[in-house]
């Protein structure tokens, strides 16, 4: 089997510097596609991913132009390295979603559907119906304005800070500290500017309802809570919706550059 190796590599220059190669950019292309937003849902099949992985190793491959090859012993270390390095960047770009899922439970909390829940299948854990469908809207919104060549940009990036058999992950070039803080804290902040409409309207309609409380101790607010609640939080979504859509997109355009 050597020997056929040997030969191979004498008719095609470079065969097994390639081979190793394409072997460490699929291991990166696998933890990115593991972690990236759309990717990851469990929705798309497995064979799928894997085909998406090889198809981008096959894009990268003549790139990134692997000239030298590791010795033995470092072949695994660089499988290893370079996954963890996919799913880095990938994970940071589905931060970016986080905070408009994180909008939606606000929302679902505060219209009183905290009781429906639906699972989810990509964290295979209950989620709200709004968390679910405002996940979904950032995705369409995500695709619709260009994330995805954000992706492909940030992972053709990572080669130039991190080649593929580099014995360490220069986590200082590969994270931007500032930029991920920014993330994490947004969650939060880009929520509460999201559900921010909802949650004013249904804490008038408490004031009102406590107003009416103590006019009218017979009548039961309590009760009517649960009927106003959601019909009154899906009036002014759909009312604020168009609005939303302006807010996310320009959301997404602020965090273009994952790396």
């Amino acid at each position: 089997m050597e020997g056929f190796i040997t030969q191979l590599n004498s008719l095609i220059p470079g065969f097994i510097a390639n081979m190793c190669g394409g072997l460490v950019i699929f291991a990166r292309m696998l933890g990115f596609v593991r972690f990236a937003p759309v990717l990851n849902r469990k929705e798309i099949p497995g064979l799928v991913k894997l085909g998406l992985s090889f198809l981008l190793t096959l894009i990268f491959l003549p790139l990134v132009n692997p000239q030298g090859q590791p010795a033995h012993g470092d072949l695994l270390l660089a499988l290893l390295l370079n996954a963890a390095a996919g799913m880095i960047i990938g994970y940071m770009a589905q931060l970016i979603l986080a905070a408009i899922e994180a909008g939606g439970d606000m929302i679902n909390m505060q219209m009183g559907l905290s009781s429906a829940m639906v699972l989810d299948p990509t964290t295979s854990s209950q989620v709200s119906i709004l968390g679910r469908f405002f996940g979904v809207l950032g995705i369409v919104i995500f695709l619709q304005i260009g994330g995805a060549y954000w992706l492909f940009q940030a992972i053709d990036k990572s080669f130039e800070i991190f080649p593929i058999y580099a014995s360490t992950i220069p986590l200082n070039k590969l994270v931007n500290m500032d930029y991920l803080i920014s993330l994490s804290s947004n969650v939060l902040y880009m929520g509460l500017q999201i559900a921010s409409p909802v949650l004013l309207a249904t804490l008038g309609q408490d004031i009102i309802l406590g107003v009416i409380s103590k006019t009218a101790p017979q009548v039961n607010v309590f009760q009517l809570s649960f009927l106003f609640k959601p019909v009154f939080g899906a009036a002014i979504l759909m009312w604020i919706l168009p609005m939303l859509i302006n807010v996310i997109s320009d959301y997404f355009n602020t965090f273009s550059h994952i790396i």
